[in-house]
């Protein structure tokens, strides 16, 4: 049975703005920590903020689903390379190069597309009303995965530099951008990534007749490939016009600017409120089964795949061995453990949302701080206070509301509550690895950014403590609710 009555219309400028400040705080957030687990901070604050707005009151278990789908799938465009795709709109050599930075921005839509439409899909595939069973989401993710290979060889091959062979659509750095140059030529992914989503959205609408996934993949496109050219015109503009950022009436606030990161917010700030457009102007498709997960995963197979799974990301995160970056160091390959365990298992939906999200941001701030700055901070201070510490309360906060709630349901309390956790618990790692740029200190490249994901964080907070989705009013014991 599929609750066909909770239709809510939270208002399109509360779901825009609190999705954008969501996306471009956990992007930004992103650009500390990088590639496929790094993305997952935006997946994770903006599904939670877009299951809150829509899905208010609703006790099941899928919510908590479609949010860790969500969070998962934003993962996997950190497989591609684009530095150099960046490199291309605004290097010094390249600077006026009209061409190399047309060429740029196209390759920043195509791969900002791909990557935001991988969480647009299994985001609208979480909230869709739709049964897919384990056995059909490894199949799913098998299939995608080779299709990827598929498209890998067709649009992204030969990668041949030596004997000057290169793919025909090649968005980083050559010869022909800068003759004569060395270069490191990038292997490039996103040909098979867009194979591997177009095949996934077709069998969503095709054979699952899944409307609001293939609609929502379509809605995260187009936020990604705005977003990120969007993003990059900024820095590009930065790079392309000095004086005027250094000397003109702007300059005493832009001096400051990391432009690196203004653009990588901006890049989170347009996907997320197109996401949440996308998300608003569907909700009539918005289908959470109400129903219990029918012959779900036995324990000891969930406690085996969360053992092996952590085990994997352990080592791609932290580890120097080649041969795990081969199996492992590939975001679809990493998701589809948990896509599978979260399809139809309780537990690993709220795990994925807490602990095992933010176990390799919680690892990276800690090599940062106390392993790799020059004075670093008490072995045992450093260990407490950026790892032990936030990988104790995400358990903590996991395992206690999962046990709370009824069997295969949620407590109407963890999805506020998990939103306002992930705000906080990202923004203090990502303020301690700036370096604590507290705004009445002497400012760094770092203080405008920080100054931006507070004001988010502040947003993000007061809309999950004030606002009630189900009534669409905003009071002050709104948050309360959940609890009675």
């Amino acid at each position: 049975m599929v609750d066909q009555t909770l239709h809510f219309k939270p208002p399109l400028w509360l779901v825009m703005l609190t999705t954008a400040m969501a996306g471009g705080m956990g992007w930004g957030i992103r650009g500390q920590y990088g590639h496929e687990t790094g993305a997952m901070i935006a997946g994770v604050l903006v599904s939670l903020n877009l299951v809150f707005l829509f899905c208010p009151g609703n006790t099941s278990i899928h919510v908590i689903r479609a949010a860790a789908l969500g969070t998962i799938a934003m993962g996997f465009g950190g497989s591609m390379t684009y530095g150099q795709t960046v490199g291309l709109t605004h290097d010094a050599s390249l600077v006026g190069n009209w061409a190399s930075l047309r060429w740029g921005m196209l390759g920043l839509a195509i791969k900002g597309g791909v990557w935001i439409g991988f969480s647009g899909f299994f985001l609208g595939l979480g909230l869709g009303g739709k049964r897919y069973r384990h056995f059909e989401m490894f199949l799913l993710v098998i299939g995608m995965l080779t299709a990827l290979v598929v498209g890998w060889w067709l649009f992204n091959s030969p990668h041949d530099p030596g004997n000057k062979r290169l793919p025909l659509l090649y968005f980083s750095d050559h010869w022909f951008w800068e003759p004569g140059v060395e270069l490191k030529h990038r292997p490039e992914i996103w040909g098979g990534l867009w194979c591997a989503l177009i095949m996934g959205v077709l069998y969503a609408a095709l054979v699952k007749k899944d409307s609001l996934a293939r609609n929502l993949a379509f809605w995260g496109i187009l936020g990604g490939a705005l977003g990120f050219p969007l993003g990059q015109a900024l820095q590009a503009t930065n790079a392309w016009n000095p004086d005027f950022f250094s000397e003109s009436f702007v300059g005493s606030f832009t001096r400051y600017f990391n432009w690196w990161n203004i653009m990588e917010t901006t890049f989170g700030t347009v996907m997320g409120a197109f996401l949440g457009l996308g998300l608003w102007l569907n909700r009539h498709q918005i289908d959470v089964s109400s129903q219990p997960v029918s012959s779900p995963l036995p324990s000891w197979l969930i406690g085996g795949l969360l053992s092996l799974h952590l085990s994997l990301l352990v080592l791609v995160d932290f580890s120097k061995f080649s041969w795990i970056d081969g199996i492992y160091d590939l975001g679809l390959m990493m998701g589809l453990i948990p896509l599978v365990a979260c399809v139809q298992g309780r537990w690993w939906s709220y795990l994925q949302l807490l602990p095992i999200t933010l176990l390799p941001i919680a690892g990276k701030t800690l090599r940062m701080l106390v392993y790799s700055v020059g004075n670093p901070i008490d072995l045992s201070v450093g260990w407490l206070a950026y790892f032990i510490l936030p990988m104790l309360f995400a358990t903590t906060l996991a395992v206690g509301f999962a046990l709370k709630a009824e069997p295969n349901r949620e407590h109407p309390a963890f999805i506020r509550s998990a939103l306002i956790f992930c705000t906080w618990i990202y923004f203090g790692l990502n303020f301690a690895f700036f370096g604590f740029p507290l705004p009445w200190m002497d400012w760094t490249g770092r203080t405008p950014s920080a100054i931006l994901f507070f004001i988010s964080a502040m947003g993000l907070t007061l809309t999950a403590l004030f606002f009630d989705p189900a009534e669409r009013c905003w009071y002050y014991k709104a948050w309360r609710k959940d609890w009675s």
